[in-house]
């Protein structure tokens, strides 16, 4: 059953006054009640009725058949990696304009990571230089153990294209959907695409379970091995027993409460971002040389909303936004840093347009959280009337 309430509404944010975050978390009384209720229950190791009821109700919403809820979304990246067989020496395709930690699972699963650059428009992996990666790695002998598209920012990747790409070639898919619960493309959730994918709900996503993530699947075999690797591999004997490595990623009871009530008031959290997003949309609507990164996605989750900013035609640069907001104490941050660039992975293979290197340069991610306030929202919205007013 898919798991639907009218929002109650988080608790009012302490500091109207204080500091305007991008995305914290957006806590009231909903889960207030189903953390006591759990630790009243005395679950509260990382088993129990809120962890299998989350994983239920999750797999519902984003139309999966089965879901193992998990310490981070990270460690879903890593057991799915581990579950699809990839061995030291295979190949994982990243996108280079992601989080660390989609590169990183590639690494924990021994293998080498070769990254791709993004289309301009929505910053998410460009299907026609992931169709030449795929046959320069092929032409190379190189086993490719998976393809990670990621939903950026809360905009799905374009998976008609990308999906079809990756099964001509054997190459299976795991959507890094951490940043996406509850948007959708193509009439499709995201989190449904792919062999496997993941979620996150770490404390700036749309839902927070403080730290945690869910890998989810129609693959009831592939969701077996990971809730076995994920705890410990423990055979199923009275003592510890063990024949492959495993590892403590599961995710608490408590937690796993935390994330139900916060499960329930999704929908009104999703419109709140997006009224959020629509309301810098007419700012900027006049300005000459500044876009929405997916402005034209109606199906995004409206994680973080993002601007571009070309400076030839804008006539001031993303980072003067950011400096005069920063004094206005209104938190911003570039689009992320392509992971080319990162200096743990200088050296990496890539397969590269400039896009992503253009999207960190003059990208801009503006406060978008569900708990922002009516008085912080006209805070920021007017903090960026009187920038652009003064060019």
């Amino acid at each position: 059953m898919v798991v639907r309430e009218q929002d109650t509404g988080g608790w009012p944010a302490a500091t109207d006054g204080g500091r305007v975050l991008l995305s914290p978390p957006d806590i009231g009384p909903l889960e207030e009640s189903y953390l006591l209720n759990a630790l009243r229950s005395g679950w509260v190791a990382p088993v129990g009725p809120d962890v299998d009821a989350f994983e239920q109700e999750v797999a519902a919403r984003v139309g999966r058949e089965h879901a193992v809820a998990l310490a981070s979304g990270t460690a879903g990246l890593h057991l799915a990696l581990v579950a699809l067989g990839t061995l030291p020496g295979d190949v994982v395709v990243v996108p280079t304009l992601t989080f660390v930690a989609t590169a990183n699972a590639a690494v924990y699963a021994g293998a080498e990571p070769v990254f791709v650059d993004c289309t301009p428009e929505t910053g998410n992996l460009d299907p026609d230089l992931l169709d030449r990666t795929l046959d320069e790695l092929r032409r190379a002998g190189r086993r490719v153990a998976a393809v990670l598209p990621v939903d950026m920012f809360g905009s799905c990747a374009d998976y008609a294209r990308i999906l079809p790409l990756c099964a001509a070639a054997g190459v299976p898919v795991v959507e890094d959907a951490a940043e996406a619960l509850g948007a959708v493309r193509n009439g499709r959730p995201a989190g449904s695409f792919g062999r496997a994918a993941v979620l996150s709900f770490n404390g700036n996503k749309i839902i927070t379970t403080s730290g945690g993530g869910m890998l989810v699947s129609d693959d009831a075999d592939l969701v077996a091995r990971c809730r076995y690797l994920a705890t410990q591999a423990r055979q199923p004997v009275i003592h510890y027993e063990h024949t492959d490595t495993g590892y403590n990623y599961r995710l608490s009871n408590l937690l796993a409460a935390l994330g139900r009530a916060q499960l329930r008031r999704l929908d009104g959290m999703l419109a709140r971002r997006r009224a959020h997003r629509e309301r810098y949309a007419k700012l900027f609507a006049a300005t000459p040389g500044v876009r929405l990164l997916a402005d034209h996605d109606a199906g995004a989750n409206c994680w973080l909303t993002s601007i571009v900013v070309d400076p030839e035609h804008a006539g001031w640069r993303a980072d003067d936004l950011a400096r005069h907001l920063a004094v206005r104490k209104v938190e911003t941050r570039p689009v992320w840093k392509p992971m080319h660039l990162q200096p743990v992975f200088s050296g990496a293979h890539a397969v590269l347009s400039g896009a992503a290197e253009r999207l960190f340069a003059d990208g801009l991610t503006l406060p978008s959280g569900s708990g922002m306030t009516e008085h912080q929202a006209d805070r920021v919205a007017g903090a960026i009337a009187d920038f652009l007013d003064r060019r």
